[in-house]
């Protein structure tokens, strides 16, 4: 249980610690924005202030790509060690003209923050560290040894973060791990998200004649490049919706009678759920799979963007010079990202038409992951968030990708608890992203508390 006069300090700070959030969410750290500026060391640069004033020692490191930054508070040899990871990283906020209110200028309205990044991840993040301030100035300090490692990357699929992770294993060492980067199954049912899908995202460029050709005359002489894309890329799914790579399913792991009791039970309602994305129904992906698999055990291939030719008004009749598309594939465990891309190049050779040039360039891959849903961890994190919102979590999987949580099984030894308060309507990565006011307030008070269950499990061993 919490002690009272945490919660109290919680509920005193509110509006400053709105404000707070406020102000981080002005940071435009869009990591995948090309040239300067791009925020991403401004919004590191606060962390670092914000950390220091709490009482952290905290510090920007580089790395290949965009900082991290690395806090911990004093050691206590007698208290375990909790590694927090959250990103302050968004995802560019285009299209702009969807917004309701400028991306950057958070609007407080509805029971709700709006803003890029609310909820992906900054919000989440900040309760964080909202909660080791309550500590702190409450109670004297964290009952726990606290490590945290805030990146810049995350929505590139954390490129660098591998490297770092490894370089600095002894530094990162910890009894356990919490992640704060995901949502609830629905607005009144908290979840513990033990399984993610991995990811390849890639681009393919089809290459023919040496320029744009007329299309009346040398049609039917040269191979059109976005004819030939147009092909391939269909091909890569047959009829009953299965990806076509070779090997593609050769590593995929089934979900067991356990896992398919744990969906059965969630409160899963397909005709809403196909309603909120604005469609008849849910559809796609492998026949004879239900939605919640298709989601979240089995993997995927998207097409992300294609271009190619001519695309502004009117008609110019030609043969593009080259076509390209951007294509994802989700992971399922125990699937790897190297066999996948593998599996492109051997389709692609297989494949290509002829008078067609091909080139295959990686952008990011990340390996899935699945976690022990009975580790000390989840326990604890269970706890805290039925203390925080009044009912006791479901066990979830999740399609997207959160590459730090696998690096943490597989290089620190560590199975995270991922212990996310988002909503599943918050419009993460899309136009009018919020985060519900009550999920803030109430992910402050679980984050505090994971930190009290996790000492009083080492207690009473």
């Amino acid at each position: 249980m919490l002690p009272e006069k945490v919660r109290d300090y919680l509920n005193a700070n509110r509006d400053r610690h709105l404000s707070e959030l406020c102000e981080f969410l002005r940071i435009p750290s869009i990591a995948n924005v090309h040239g300067e500026p791009d925020g991403c060391l401004q919004a590191a640069e606060w962390l670092v202030e914000r950390l220091e004033r709490i009482g952290l020692s905290a510090a920007i490191e580089p790395t290949g790509g965009r900082p991290i930054v690395f806090a911990e508070a004093s050691p206590n040899a007698d208290a375990p060690t909790v590694l927090i990871y959250g990103h302050y990283d968004v995802q560019p906020p285009d299209p702009l003209d969807k917004w309701h209110t400028p991306p950057f200028e958070p609007s407080v309205r509805d029971g709700a923050v709006f803003a890029r990044g609310a909820n992906d991840d900054k919000g989440q993040l900040y309760t964080h560290i909202m909660a080791l301030e309550a500590w702190q100035n409450a109670a004297g300090g964290p009952p726990v040894n606290v490590k945290m490692l805030l990146e810049g990357e995350e929505e590139q699929s954390s490129p660098n973060l591998e490297p770092y992770v490894a370089a600095n294993a002894g530094r990162l060492s910890a009894d356990a791990a919490v992640i704060s980067d995901s949502e609830f199954f629905a607005p009144d049912l908290p979840c513990l998200v033990y399984g993610l899908r991995g990811i390849v995202y890639a681009e393919i460029t089809f290459t023919g004649p040496a320029g744009d050709l007329h299309s009346g005359t040398h049609g039917g002489a040269v191979t059109n490049p976005a004819n030939a894309l147009a092909q391939v890329l269909a091909a890569m799914h047959d009829e009953a919706g299965r990806v076509t790579l070779p090997g593609f399913y050769e590593d995929v792991v089934e979900t067991d009678d356990a896992e398919q009791r744990l969906w059965s039970a969630l409160p899963f309602d397909e005709a809403g759920y196909a309603r909120s994305l604005g469609v008849d129904a849910p559809s796609g992906g492998e026949a004879g799979r239900d939605v919640l698999q298709r989601r979240w055990s089995r993997p995927t291939l998207d097409i992300n963007g294609i271009v190619s030719g001519y695309i502004e008004p009117g008609a110019k009749t030609i043969i593009p010079a080259r076509a390209s598309a951007k294509v994802s594939t989700r992971l399922a465990p125990d699937q790897q990202p190297q066999k996948v891309v593998d599996g492109f190049r051997r389709f692609l050779t297989d494949n290509t038409p002829a008078g067609i040039r091909w080139d295959l360039t990686v952008h990011s891959t990340a390996r899935p992951v699945l976690l022990s849903r009975r580790s000390p961890a989840l326990e604890a994190a269970s706890a805290a968030l039925e203390e925080a919102f009044g009912r006791r979590p479901a066990m979830i999987r999740m399609g997207g990708s959160v590459p730090v949580t696998e690096l943490i099984q597989r290089i620190l030894g560590i199975d995270a608890a991922m212990m996310g308060y988002g909503l599943p309507d918050d419009n993460i990565h899309a136009p009018n992203e919020r985060f519900r006011l009550r999920q803030f307030y109430d992910g402050a008070v679980a984050s505090a508390a994971v930190l009290g269950n996790i000492h009083k499990q080492q207690s009473s061993q």
